[in-house]
């Protein structure tokens, strides 16, 4: 990891403002401060076209006279870039004229206008040698549609940037790719390639303008825990170096994760309800809220099941702290969902696993494929014979 970490984009920290103001299901949120630190942060920086998106997206009434002011603002600043880069172009060589060029990108980028940044990272590529430099234009590019919610956008620039890497990007652009590529795989619900992409970023962690270095691991442990296998979960995660000299800084967390993994199930449900509660306040977890809590009590209930060729309703929803009655009704319907090797018998009150037999299971799929090949084979001797 780094050890002098870049300030974070003010325009993610806008975005995470903007989402806990507007959900109201998130509790403990001060709601008048933020709305005044959103509010100060855009007059401060005269965001025109960040205001009428806010004003749009949060319901809020529009002031035209301090619009207009701020667009007068933007107006003259947009002018004198241009007239640097008139300069640039008739009296300075090539490395003025994409400097001058950048700044008018940095500046729109700042400002949050979508379309005209993006024609003007257009025009600053045009001038940029070097993989790095562009990578970097590509970078910014994508945190102004995170802000924006644009994920086919990011999609888009994340292919751009693994193309740009391909040709020779150097190793501080391919770790900042990975955490990039991370935050979109945990927003589009991958949290097997998120949580390999942020444990592979956290050793040399340079990507502080996403967010600093204690919620990468947050989001890792988090992934890891729905998506790896035990085995591999005490290999990466539990017992990770990295994870290990930060995660005590993360409310909850560490007895999260160890209540888990060391089995101690009624101390997960528990942490579990806390983690939930931050995941919640989160951009990128949030949607997936539900998805995950019943995707990681699956990982649990197998998990307990293992140790046992049979458990009673009541031992096992004792062991999490929860109703018989829920849980019956729930690993019912993971069964079902042949989530869970297992079978309940109702009239003795018990929970028996049903372990597959890998060589049988192998055995039976092979007849199955079998049969299909000779249906197919004895089809195409018919077409062969009529013809």
């Amino acid at each position: 990891m780094s050890t002098v970490e870049e300030k974070q984009d003010f325009k993610i920290e806008l975005a995470q403002k903007i989402f806990l103001l507007k959900n109201e299901s998130i509790k403990g949120i001060d709601r008048s401060k933020l709305s005044k630190e959103i509010l100060d942060t855009i007059e401060e920086k005269d965001l025109a076209p960040i205001y009428e998106y806010v004003c749009q997206h949060l319901g809020w009434t529009k002031d035209e006279a301090k619009l207009t002011t701020m667009r007068q603002k933007n107006e003259v600043m947009l002018k004198e870039l241009e007239a640097k880069i008139s300069d640039a172009e008739n009296n300075m060589g090539e490395q003025e004229v994409r400097d001058a060029l950048l700044a008018k990108a940095e500046f729109l980028t700042q400002l949050g206008d979508k379309e005209s940044a993006t024609k003007a990272f257009e025009a600053t590529e045009s001038k940029t040698s070097g993989v790095g430099n562009k990578m970097d234009l590509v970078f910014s590019q994508i945190r102004l549609l995170m802000f924006y919610e644009d994920w086919r956008g990011v999609k888009k620039l994340l292919a751009k940037a693994k193309l740009l890497c391909d040709q020779g990007g150097d190793w501080e652009r391919k770790n900042k790719l990975k955490v990039y590529d991370a935050v979109f795989a945990t927003y589009t619900r991958d949290f097997k390639t998120s949580a390999n992409l942020f444990l592979e970023a956290l050793a040399t962690f340079t990507a502080s303008e996403l967010f600093p270095y204690q919620r990468v691991i947050f989001y890792a442990v988090i992934s890891a825990m729905v998506s790896y296998d035990r085995v591999a979960l005490k290999k990466c995660v539990v017992d990770a170096p990295e994870v290990l000299t930060a995660i005590g800084q993360l409310p909850q967390l560490e007895l999260f994760l160890n209540s888990l993994y060391n089995c101690k199930y009624k101390e997960f449900f528990r942490a579990f309800v806390e983690v939930v509660d931050q995941m919640r306040a989160d951009p990128y977890l949030s949607p997936h809220i539900k998805y995950y809590m019943r995707e990681l009590r699956a990982v649990a209930y197998a998990q307990f099941l293992e140790s046992y060729k049979s458990v009673t309703i009541d031992s096992m929803a004792s062991a999490f702290d929860i109703s018989p009655a829920f849980l019956d009704e729930e690993v019912a319907d993971f069964i079902v969902a042949g989530r869970l090797n297992a079978k309940i018998d109702k009239v003795a009150g018990i929970i028996e696993t049903n372990r597959p037999d890998n060589k049988n299971a192998l055995y039976q799929d092979t007849i199955k494929k079998g049969d299909a090949l000779l249906n197919r084979i004895q089809k195409l001797s018919k077409v062969i014979d009529m013809e």
